[in-house]
């Protein structure tokens, strides 16, 4: 038979069905048209051509998502068809045009990628009086229909016959593309989680060939899936894996590209002298400026050396000590976002603290794209900075450090003064995201309280300015007429507005600084819009599972925050809990489900509001706790109360007010004074001992746990069913971290730089020896490292130990004294010292705090503490503080521990001459550990007191690349020299030893090391 060309269109004309009135059929250009089931068509046939090309618009061929474009596997001659199906809806204005479906035919046989449904067209005459016949017999997959165009109401019939057979079709296709997608995400999910595991990447080589394996086999699977009963589980299981092992392969592909411009070491504390430009807003403290910088040059000696591109540095202003070399009384400029300045740094490798649980500051620095520290140098033989020119290359952050800036001047010399000032950070905070304006003080009051989500850009903001943003996009679009421009006659005013919305929240979510919980909130707004555009529903599971993998794909390392599981964990319960509005109709019978209360709240509107309110935070409380309990150890008892007075005043009245602010200053006035209240009730809430419960940090299997029982109590069941989730609750609350058995102990030397602190514990009891250094006038070991620590431990201090007044010892005691009240202390500080202030709560009993004098012994669970110095004369009016330094000595009697503090050469020597018994020995200053005294110092550690000691470890805590040179080189041969191994917590992080396994000691950074970890030289 030989086939012409044909096109034809079916349009939807009206919304009732209509009989086939009639068949056209010109020969060689004549015009058809007919009508069937509300569609109208036109077709015109050309014999002579080599194809035929019907174009049809039918709803059983506008399914979906996309274009369905197949081909029969073999294509001869001139004899091929091609048919176009597309729809158009006409309802009132609206002309909606829908995707098409591209079918290759040859023949008599129809391909839908895999799809078969043959059909055989059995004669074909035209009659331009009269109506055509035409016999269509169509076989499908899922059953047979005949098709035979003799009478209208046959027509009708087995038209709708394969309207719904290839509806099927179409539909189970879809349906495994849809499921394809689905298996995808979850795979790149688990592959992105499983390589942030990795303590070290494979070789790029290696990664790039994976990646372009798992590419090969992920579209292998999706272009020729298996057909066989029971394939589909083993495609779906090979692609689940195939994505995962991609994603692992792309993530370490990303951190080879982002290892690829290191800190060389041999620049590290060298002074260098830099051209480059401010990257972001300046963050603010007493102690000076801390900033992102982009070198574009770099010098030292007149000669150019490669350093990173990006270093975050460190201006330092007024007095600061004893912060890795910088000692000095400077005046800082003024910073703005895209400056270009010239000045003399002194840069070395990122290098954090690394402690059991502890920030990784480290992974901080690497997710910002920074691969350098340093500090400006503004000595007397250092060049003065000089400030080139503006650049305005970060307009965005020059934005956000304008408001901000203003935000803060305003307030800076109110009648309130510091009161004022301090919540002019928070208005800060919640229009420009810049957390740092938020006094620690007011941090440690919303943390008790629960509310601190709310203290700066979260997705609840994010979406109040949408649907401002929207509302006020949608009314401008309606009014457009009205200035001549008539815009909803080129596009509808909703749908005007839904975009405008989605884009103005996230040019807003860019300017708060782009965190994990707007990232989340802009990806979701975003989707549900295209959704909606589109015509489509999906689950709101696939939406969730879209927009986390997205925020992953851009941050992979956003996993690791906890904002990321507190944000995404949120906004999965509220959708997985939240209910359909009553009087639906798709609930007809809600008054029956929810009983008689239920329909009584629905006559108040209000009411219904509240009730809403209560549940959907009663449910997010539920199942943020064991995140909560995860990340911080903590549970806020009073958060639900705080966050159904907080949430709707700081979202309703002061965010609105804030954000207005930038149009009219006078607004931010108003945010202020609107704060007032809600610090003082949340004052008085966070001042109540039992606001806050804390617990230890349980592992992650109980936590996981406990985030499925929370689950469990969170959804809307039966009372019945979510009560088994409290069993699942109680293992990760009631946990506890291992104590040493009865008659031993463990030691845990902390990671803080430069200075001491090590936790000893017993059966029952602790004691802390020193506290940490202090790092500037706002930061300490104790708030950074050491109380976070005892938290997430929740460890009750027995004794609190201070060898001697340094800094770098005591710089952390006011922060632990206040969170262990209870604790006695023991120490050698002058009287009149701060910290022994009557202010300060020192022991228990409100006994006076004690002097460590040689003698003093006490025995817990089997574990003997001995203080060996100083003696009672060596408290003398002018002696230095190292030479009075604690020795404490800790002993089960198989294994022993020693702490000396600073002492130096002349108190080692004291301490052999009073342990020296007649027979010439020392035993009793051996010991498996010795805390080497004085960080390592040249003026300590002298051979005869290593040998008296005769360790296994020296323990050294210092800084990474401190100003005083600790560990010295010549100590640390003298300890090797002897067979003693030197462990310092550059190298090392906190260091650990039990001893019942005295032959063990563990080093953080070796059990928890991640590829982007530091290495130190």
């Amino acid at each position: 038979m030989l086939f012409g060309e044909a096109t034809g269109r079916i349009d939807q004309a009206h919304d009732f069905d209509n009989p086939l009135d009639g068949v056209q059929i010109a020969h060689g250009g004549m015009q058809s048209a007919h009508q069937v089931n509300g569609y109208s068509a036109c077709c015109q046939l050309g014999f002579g051509g080599g194809h035929v090309e019907p174009q049809l618009t039918h709803p059983w061929f506008a399914v979906f998502f996309g274009d369905v474009t197949a081909q029969k596997n073999q294509v001869t001659g001139f004899h091929k068809r091609h048919i176009r199906c597309s729809r158009r809806s006409h309802r009132g204005q609206d002309d909606v045009q829908f995707r098409q479906a591209v079918v290759n035919v040859h023949g008599s046989s129809l391909q839908f990628k895999g799809l078969h449904c043959n059909a055989n067209f059995k004669g074909l005459r035209s009659d331009a009086q009269q109506n055509a016949t035409q016999r269509l017999h169509s076989t499908g997959q899922l059953g047979r229909s005949k098709l035979t165009v003799n009478t209208k109401q046959k027509t009708r019939q087995h038209l709708d016959a394969v309207h719904r057979e290839t509806n099927l079709i179409f539909a189970a296709k879809r349906s495994e593309q849809r499921g394809a997608w689905r298996v995808m995400l979850v795979g790149w999910i688990a592959g992105t989680a499983v390589q942030l595991q990795q303590s070290a990447l494979w070789p790029l080589h290696e990664l790039a060939v994976a990646a372009c394996c798992c590419a090969v086999g992920i579209l292998a699977i999706i272009r020729w899936p298996l057909t066989r009963k029971g394939s589909v589980w083993i495609s779906g299981i090979g692609l689940l894996l195939l994505s995962a092992s991609m994603a692992w392969s792309l993530v370490g592909l990303r951190a080879h590209v982002m290892l690829s411009d290191p800190m060389p070491s041999a620049l590290e504390g060298r002074n260098l002298d830099v051209v480059g430009v401010v990257l972001a807003m300046p963050q603010r403290s007493e102690s000076g400026l801390r900033f992102r910088f982009s070198i574009e040059s770099a010098l030292m000696n007149g000669q150019a050396v490669r350093v990173p591109q990006q270093v975050y540095l460190a201006w330092y202003g007024g007095a600061v000590s004893g912060v890795d070399g910088i000692n000095a009384e400077r005046t800082v400029a003024a910073l703005q976002a895209g400056e270009r300045w010239q000045w003399r740094v002194r840069l070395k490798a990122p290098h954090g603290h690394m402690n059991p649980g502890g920030f990784d500051y480290e992974l901080w620095l690497w997710e910002q794209g920074l691969q350098a520290t340093g500090y400006v140098r503004t000595g007397a033989h250092d060049p003065a900075p000089v400030r080139l020119t503006q650049t305005y290359l970060h307009p965005i952050e020059w934005a956000r450090q304008s408001v901000r800036d203003a935000i803060v001047a305003r307030f800076a010399m109110g009648q309130d003064g510091e009161a004022e000032a301090k919540l002019a950070g928070v208005v800060a905070a919640l229009v420009t995201g810049d957390q740092s304006a938020i006094d620690r003080s007011d941090w440690d009051v919303f943390r008790a309280t629960g509310v601190a989500h709310l203290m700066s850009i979260s997705g609840l903001h994010i979406t109040l300015f949408a649907w401002l943003a929207a509302a006020l996009v949608g009314g401008l679009w309606r009014r457009s007429a009205l200035w001549g421009w008539h815009w909803c006659l080129h596009w509808p005013a909703p749908q005007a507005a839904l975009v405008g919305g989605v884009v103005l929240a996230a040019a807003y979510a860019l300017f708060s600084g782009w965190g994990v919980p707007a990232q989340r909130t802009v990806w979701m707004l975003a989707m549900a819009g295209v959704l909606r555009l589109s015509g489509r529903i999906w689950p709101w599971p696939w939406i969730w599972t879209l927009a986390l993998a997205v925020v992953i794909i851009f941050d992979p390392w956003a996993l690791y925050q906890a904002g990321f599981w507190l944000s995404f964990i949120a906004v999965g319960v509220l959708f997985a809990t939240s209910s359909p509005v009553m009087g639906s109709p798709e609930v007809v019978d809600e008054p029956v489900r929810y009983g008689a209360w239920r329909q009584w709240m629905h006559q108040f509107g209000w009411l219904e509001k509240f009730w809403s309110l209560m549940r959907e935070q009663w449910v997010v409380t539920w199942a943020l706790t064991p995140l909560s309990v995860l990340f911080f150890g903590q549970i806020s008892v009073v958060g639900l109360l705080a966050n159904l007075l907080a949430i709707p005043w700081v979202t309703l009245v002061v965010t609105p007010l804030a954000m207005g602010g930038v149009l009219w200053p006078g607004l931010w006035s108003l945010a202020v004074l609107a704060l007032k209240p809600l610090q003082f009730m949340l004052g008085v809430m966070a001042s109540w001992s039992w606001a806050t419960a804390y617990v230890a940090l349980p592992p992650l299997g109980l936590a996981l746990i406990a985030l499925l029982g929370g689950l469990l109590m969170a959804m809307p069941w039966p009372w019945k069913v979510r009560c088994l989730g409290i069993p699942l609750l109680l293992p990760a609350l009631a946990w506890q971290v291992p104590r040493p058995l009865p008659g031993h102990f463990e030691l845990l030397a902390l990671d803080l730089g430069q200075g001491n602190a090590v936790l000893v514990r017993t059966a029952q009891h602790s004691l802390l020896y020193d506290t940490g250094p202090r790092y500037s006038v706002e930061s300490d070991a104790g708030h950074r490292v050491v109380v976070p620590l005892l938290r997430r431990w929740n460890e009750r201090l027995d004794t609190l130990l201070l060898s001697h007044r340094d800094s770098d010892h005591t710089g952390g005691a006011a922060a632990v004294m206040a969170m262990q009240p209870s604790a006695s202390l023991l120490s050698s500080l002058e009287w009149g010292h701060p910290l022994l202030g009557s202010s300060m709560p020192l022991s228990a009993n409100s006994k006076e705090p004690i002097r460590c004098s040689a003698g003093q012994s006490w025995t817990w669970d089997g574990v003997t503490f001995e203080v060996l110095h100083p003696l009672p004369q060596n408290y003398v009016e002018g002696a230095r503080s190292n030479s009075l330094s604690c020795v404490l000595r800790i002993s089960n009697a198989r294994q022993t521990a020693l702490l000396v503090g600073d002492i130096e050469a002349p108190q080692e020597l004291a301490l052999l001459n009073r342990a020296k018994g007649t027979d010439g020995l020392v035993p009793s200053l051996k010991a498996d550990v010795l805390l080497v005294p004085h960080h390592g110092s040249k003026t300590s550690s002298t051979a005869s007191f290593i040998d008296a000691v005769s360790p296994r470890w020296a323990w050294v805590q210092a800084g990474y690349r401190n100003r005083f040179g600790h560990p010295a080189a010549e100590v640390v041969a003298r300890y090797q020299m002897r067979n003693i191994e030197v462990v310092d917590s550059a190298h090392c992080g906190a260091m650990q030893w039990r001893s019942n396994q005295a032959g063990v000691m563990q080093c953080e950074r070796t059990t928890a090391r991640r590829y982007w970890h530091h290495n130190a030289p």
